[in-house]
């Protein structure tokens, strides 16, 4: 004679391996049937019908035996693909704001490479004393003064030759705004 699936839930409940597999033997195509129709997915519904038999140890300890056991378990099933389609939902908004996130990251860069292009062509424009001293000064971080000892002038004509670099770059950005 078959045990009663209540029987075998409150016995499962208190940790009897044997009536959980019982358990899941007998209800697992039922859990996987319902699941299907519920996700609309083979692959989904396998995943929930696996999740839900993991958990069902621990849920089994609040399986009160009010309502008939497959009851019960129905309401499990439903329970678990809501959750799913929920954690599914919040995922495709996290992953949607993370595509908003990345596109303006890729912006970003974008702008940065056609800021570098214009400074390099900038650079082109400047004598060869000047290029040496941005190279220096803002390339390689040197102060004024290691600069001036690199180039052999003092601290004062590097001071200018960048006073110039600025004042000559602001003018073509100009020119090329207008």
């Amino acid at each position: 004679m078959d045990t009663p699936d209540e029987t075998l839930a409150t016995a499962a409940a208190s940790g009897d391996r044997a009536a959980f597999a019982t358990l899941v033997a007998r209800h697992y195509d039922r859990i996987f049937a319902l699941a299907w129709r519920l996700t609309g997915l083979r692959a989904d519904a396998e995943d929930l019908a696996q999740d839900i038999c993991a958990a069902l140890p621990v849920k089994l300890t609040r399986w009160r035996g009010e309502a008939r056991f497959t009851t019960w378990l129905y309401r499990v099933v439903v329970n678990a693909a809501h959750d799913q389609r929920r954690r599914r939902t919040t995922r495709v908004k996290a992953a949607e704001g993370w595509g908003d996130w990345e596109t303006a990251r890729q912006a970003e860069i974008a702008e940065g490479r056609e800021a570098e292009a214009w400074l390099w062509s900038a650079m082109a424009q400047l004598s060869p004393e000047l290029r040496d001293t941005v190279a220096l000064v803002l390339g390689e971080e040197m102060t004024q003064a290691e600069a001036g000892l690199v180039l052999g002038v003092s601290e004062g004509t590097i001071s200018w030759r960048m006073s110039e670099v600025k004042k000559r770059l602001r003018a073509l950005a100009a020119r090329e705004a207008g």
